[in-house]
């Protein structure tokens, strides 16, 4: 009987760890998309200002980097659409299980 309990809360705790390790994924996701939303939308809105490429790109990048996520990239096109990249970190913070980094891209700007 005791084996049965200990074997019981061996597999709750499996599944726990594998459920957090899940939502930590999915919220470093959407922190990473929206980062990388945003940041666009702020880049974008900083060439239809008129502020030159690099200038405009540093401004999206701190917006990006402002909102919890790591720049990791961005663009001009000739049309003045913009895209951005954005990087998260995700994990429990236990050991190197169930961590990773995930990765967004954004574009914002006039349709093509």
């Amino acid at each position: 009987m005791t084996v049965v309990v200990v074997a019981a809360i061996g597999v709750a705790l499996v599944l726990l760890w594998g459920g957090l390790a899940l939502a930590s994924a999915v919220i470093a996701t959407h922190r990473a998309r929206s980062a990388a939303d945003l940041g666009a939308l702020a880049a974008a809105q900083a060439v239809q200002r008129g502020v030159a490429a690099p200038e405009a790109c540093a401004v999206g990048m701190s917006v990006t980097a402002r909102n919890g996520a790591r720049p990791a990239g961005c663009v001009v096109a000739p049309d003045g659409s913009v895209t951005a990249r954005a990087t998260t970190r995700a994990g429990l913070g236990l050991y190197a299980a169930g961590s990773g980094t995930t990765t967004a891209t954004a574009r914002a700007g006039p349709s093509p």
